[in-house]
């Protein structure tokens, strides 16, 4: 059967399953990637816009409008089958919230459903009321009112008072409305709040950036290059016990971290490094896991690549470095991941190591817990700083997963 057959055989069932699937992956990764797309943009978000309801996803700012030489707050009303700017003055006035009886809630007036509002004092008290029954029972008197809408007359009862807010057109001061600034229309536009990461400098917390990119820089590179000599050495030089050794040396790995902390907290202790940054550094540059990934790859490298530089007098740094090393490339990358992401992200050990107080050795995983504590009312400003620790790894990943996936034969040997 020839490709084209094939194809034309392929029914609409194929093409439904295939937009059904692919329609599920995004759906999934949606899911997924959202709480880091929600935190980003709240990192860009101001404070009073955080506790918004119902919350919206973008960073978005309330537009002003200058009234009597003053920004105030602009808002969206309808008036007349006209959608108007109107500002926030900041007055307050008593209003009357009336309502047909048969809409009154005894028991919670304010929950009623509401017919007028209007000011107090354009209000009419006829001196009557009527009386309503609560849900035990018991009468309620509620008084009732005269009030002009639209010409007509109407005679309602009052459901409950309160004070509201003046609000103007700031080109015709003629049109007024009186209304709840907590239910008007906000007139907003998205802009994102850049000064939050001032804010993450004014604290102080860059130095724990520093202090994360520099321990993580050496972890990482300590960590490749003793990989890189114990691989090598385990894999292509001859040696009594090399075997035992590095059986011993793996099972290492087994050795839960809980098990080491107090023995590796009191030699931190007698080698004076308790609280200094070369105690989240030096303990953590030898890996078995990443000598036994090492030694793996190495193994599969054809030893004829070796033993051709032997014979060109090669030494065994120099095959290593210039051999080697290119060819392993992609288990390289792995590796530098792996190692990357655990010194980036690593919190127990720097918390023992490190005392609370000392906040020039502080990594952003500490850090992040100074500033949870510093910023509680303001969760824009701590999702800043979340923002900012999980950034790095995520540029690294983007730009090294290809690395996943290559293997030996991308560095193949022509002959």
């Amino acid at each position: 059967m020839t490709a084209n057959t094939y194809k034309q055989k392929r029914g609409v069932g194929f093409y439904i399953g295939r937009i059904l699937a692919y329609a599920l992956l995004i759906g999934f990764g949606f899911i997924i990637i959202f709480p880091f797309i929600y935190m980003m943009m709240t990192s860009f978000k101001s404070s009073t816009d955080v506790f918004r309801y119902p919350p919206k996803v973008l960073p978005y700012t309330q537009a002003t409008a200058t009234f009597q030489g003053r920004e105030l707050p602009a808002y969206s009303f309808t008036i007349d089958g006209r959608e108007r700017t109107l500002v926030n003055t900041g007055e307050r006035v008593q209003v009357a919230s009336l309502t047909a009886p048969e809409n009154i809630n005894v028991d919670e007036p304010r929950q009623s459903k509401i017919d007028v509002a209007v000011p107090l004092e354009e209000a009419r008290e006829t001196g009557e009321t009527i009386t309503l029954q609560d849900g035990s029972g018991a009468d309620e008197e509620f008084p009732l009112y005269e009030v002009t809408v639209d010409g007509q007359t109407l005679t309602l009862p009052l459901a409950f008072r309160g004070a509201q807010n003046i609000f103007v057109d700031p080109n015709d001061e003629s049109v007024r409305v009186v209304a709840a600034e907590r239910t008007a229309e906000k007139q907003e536009f998205v802009q994102f709040q850049t000064s939050n990461y001032n804010a993450f400098t004014s604290l102080n917390l860059n130095r724990a950036l520093v202090n994360t990119a520099l321990v993580t820089f050496l972890v990482v590179a300590g960590q490749l290059i003793t990989s890189l000599f114990g691989g090598y050495a385990f894999s292509r030089v001859q040696f009594k016990g090399r075997d035992t050794l590095f059986l011993a040396y793996l099972g290492s790995i087994m050795i839960p971290f809980v098990v080491l902390i107090i023995p590796m907290y009191r030699l931190m202790v007698v080698l004076d490094w308790q609280n200094k940054l070369v105690s989240l550094i030096l303990p953590w540059i030898f890996t078995a896991y990443g000598t036994f990934l090492m030694r793996q790859f190495f193994i599969s490298i054809p030893k004829e690549i070796e033993e051709a530089a032997m014979l060109d007098g090669a030494s065994r740094f120099r095959i290593l470095w210039q051999l080697f090393v290119p060819l392993s490339t992609p288990a390289i990358a792995t590796l530098a991941i792996f190692s990357f992401l655990y010194a980036w992200n690593s919190f127990l050990w720097p918390l023992i190591s490190i005392n609370q107080g000392n906040e020039m050795n502080h990594v952003m995983t500490l850090a992040l817990i100074k500033l949870r504590n510093i910023a509680a009312d303001r969760p824009n400003i701590v999702l800043t700083g979340a923002a900012i620790a999980i950034l790095p790894p995520m540029i690294v990943f983007i730009l090294a997963q290809r690395y996943f996936i290559e293997g030996i034969s991308g560095s193949a040997v022509k002959g």
